[in-house]
């Protein structure tokens, strides 16, 4: 079986993808802002049950800054999940 290579900048933990990728389709479809930051906050709160609001509301906040605005494809901070 060979080595999978993942493109430059592909978001490798599945709570950051899940994130990233519900914030940019909910957007898309005509959510505001805070709707979808609150939405993405929720669904890390899936992926991380044990992690408090202020914690997921920072890490999603950095997320969509890095991958959103400033559309940045090297790593994150975040949490240590794969």
């Amino acid at each position: 079986m060979g080595q999978v290579v993942l493109p430059v900048g592909a978001i490798l933990r599945r709570c950051e993808r899940a994130v990233v990728t519900a914030y940019r389709e909910l957007r898309e479809t005509g959510a505001d802002d805070l709707s979808a930051f609150r939405t993405c906050t929720m669904l890390y709160r899936v992926h991380h049950p044990e992690a408090s609001m202020q914690e997921a509301r920072r890490l999603v906040a950095e997320w969509i800054d890095h991958h959103i605005v400033r559309g940045d494809a090297g790593p994150t901070p975040g949490c240590d999940c794969d």
